[in-house]
């Protein structure tokens, strides 16, 4: 069984069409959804996204976001969605650097936060790259 699947990055759609499984990143862990899964909303923390059609398995790097099924329909909406061979590896290694350093400075909590979340992204993206990049 499917289900209808829209995963929207901030800049562009990143799918739309039938869906047999999906996996999201939480923070609780990992949230699997398949065909009638229940109504519900979770917030999506930067990791790996996966998710499975009559054509193979997706993979995806994604940023910050939240999931809303409603009715058997499942969207996605996340600040970014890269695949693995869409991520440049020295970018996301001197991007989590600079983070890094960032987060060694004093500043304000809303700094220090915004360098965090950029952390949390570099590594995702560094770990789709590593796992599924060619």
């Amino acid at each position: 069984m499917s289900f209808p699947l829209h995963i929207l990055a901030a800049d562009s759609p990143f799918f739309e069409g039938a869906c047999e499984s999906l996996v999201v990143p939480t923070l609780d862990g990992q949230y699997g959804v398949l065909a009638g899964h229940c109504n519900t909303i979770c917030a999506i923390v930067p990791g790996t996204l996966s998710f499975r059609t009559a054509e193979g398995e997706t993979v995806a790097a994604v940023a910050a976001g939240i999931m809303k099924i409603e009715n058997g329909e499942v969207l996605v909406l996340v600040d970014s969605a890269l695949r693995p061979e869409e991520v440049d590896e020295e970018r996301q290694r001197r991007a989590a650097d600079e983070a890094k350093e960032a987060l060694l400075q004093k500043q304000s909590i809303e700094e220090y936060h915004a360098a965090q979340a950029r952390l949390a992204r570099a590594l995702a993206r560094l770990s789709v790259k590593q796992k599924y990049g060619h």
